[in-house]
């Protein structure tokens, strides 16, 4: 009984721990600055492959960005709701893990069945959260 009171107190005391975070830019700069450009480099992989370590280094590192933007998303300040929102950045960090994943090991064909994936991270986000999208 003391440790689940002791996990109780614990867990209370964290939740109050104001957050060290600092949004810098709003929404739209970071869906057009960092989210689109980075997404755009995987749904558009095919118009210019990766030819060298260099190139796939760049890959790579745009699905990091993709991945750790869902992250950013999730952030205090910039989560719209605890349901759908966490739900939408959490399809984003899955899809955008997995092209890092597929980037390490220069696996072309695995970047490209993972568009799919990403749209539907980004359509199902732009549904609940944009509006008029898609009208």
């Amino acid at each position: 009984m003391r440790i689940l009171a002791l996990c109780f107190v614990a867990g209370a005391l964290i939740a109050q721990v104001p957050s060290n975070f600092q949004p810098v830019g709003t929404m739209s700069q970071l869906m057009v600055d960092i989210i689109y450009p980075a997404s755009d480099a995987l749904f558009y992989i095919e118009r210019d492959p990766p030819k060298d370590e260099h190139e796939w280094n760049v890959i790579r590192g745009q699905a990091l960005i993709v991945a750790e933007s869902g992250n950013l998303l999730l952030m205090d300040g910039r989560a719209r709701d605890q349901e759908r929102w966490v739900k939408d950045a959490k399809l984003m960090i899955d899809a955008g893990q997995a092209a890092f994943k597929a980037a390490q090991k220069k696996d072309m064909q695995g970047i490209l069945a993972l568009s799919d994936r990403l749209t539907a991270s980004c359509i199902q986000c732009h549904r609940d959260y944009r509006p008029n999208y898609g009208k």
